[in-house]
């Protein structure tokens, strides 16, 4: 039942990110000046909850004045390091893998 429901969500995360209703995760830091989207996510609580793991690592990376939000959107880029004027592309990789 496990793998069925697990599939069912990826299935669901997948659709919704493509037509823009997936939750997101956005992270700013002022210190690097960075954006960061982390999800695609099927409910805000699921991102709400993974918000706090991304936090932390960036804390640990040395990160500071950190903003969070959670919001419904399609990011087209999901590292954007204002500093630096790049943009990087993470492998877009779906979040729940590690919440089943």
């Amino acid at each position: 039942m496990k793998t069925l429901w697990h599939n069912l969500k990826e299935v669901l995360i997948n659709t919704f990110d493509s037509i823009g209703l997936a939750w997101w995760v956005e992270i700013v830091t002022q210190n690097p000046r960075c954006t960061y989207y982390f999800g695609p996510f099927l409910t805000s609580s699921d991102a709400k909850f993974s918000s706090v793991g991304y936090i932390e690592d960036l804390e640990v990376e040395g990160a500071t004045g950190i903003t969070m939000r959670v919001k419904r959107c399609k990011p087209n880029t999901l590292t954007i390091a204002e500093d630096l004027g790049e943009r990087f592309d993470r492998k877009v990789q779906p979040a729940f893998g590690g919440q089943i």
